[in-house]
């Protein structure tokens, strides 16, 4: 009867972690934590997890990798980046390698300063997207250069 109980815990932490990810990849820790929020217990949780992950289904280096460079490709900047991996439960050296896996940041704000025709408008944009204050100050200097 024990055996089948704790069948039925792993079932359940299994289906409630299936549903955290109908819309999105999480990293493991984000998985345990609304685990634990709904009240499954750590050996349910952790043998969830576990399966999961030999599955392929979670994947913190593939959530780090993917996750970066979309932001990337919609014009964030690493801190901006860096932050949202980290709101995600991703692990430091994870966002690391994200973030040394994307083109420079620096080219990435020149290409939006050029969009933008450079200017206040293209600094504040790039400021508020998280791009460092240097890599803005360089992106807006090479553009009125003309590089």
């Amino acid at each position: 009867m024990r055996e089948r109980a704790g069948e039925l815990r792993h079932v359940d932490a299994l289906n409630r972690a299936a549903r955290a990810l109908e819309h999105r990849d999480r990293s493991r820790a984000e998985l345990a934590s609304r685990l634990d929020e709904a009240g499954v217990d750590a050996e349910a949780r952790d043998s969830a997890l576990e399966a999961l992950e030999r599955a392929g289904i979670v994947d913190d280096r593939r959530l780090a990798l993917n996750r970066a460079a979309s932001l990337a490709e919609r014009g964030y900047g690493d801190s901006a980046i860096r932050f949202a991996l980290e709101r995600e439960a991703v692990a430091g050296e994870l966002v690391e390698e994200a973030l040394a896996a994307l083109e420079p940041e620096g080219e990435r704000a020149r290409r939006l300063v050029e969009a933008r025709g450079g200017g206040p408008k293209a600094a504040r944009l790039l400021a508020g997207r998280g791009f460092e204050a240097a890599t803005v100050e360089e992106a807006l200097g090479r553009f009125a250069d003309g590089e």
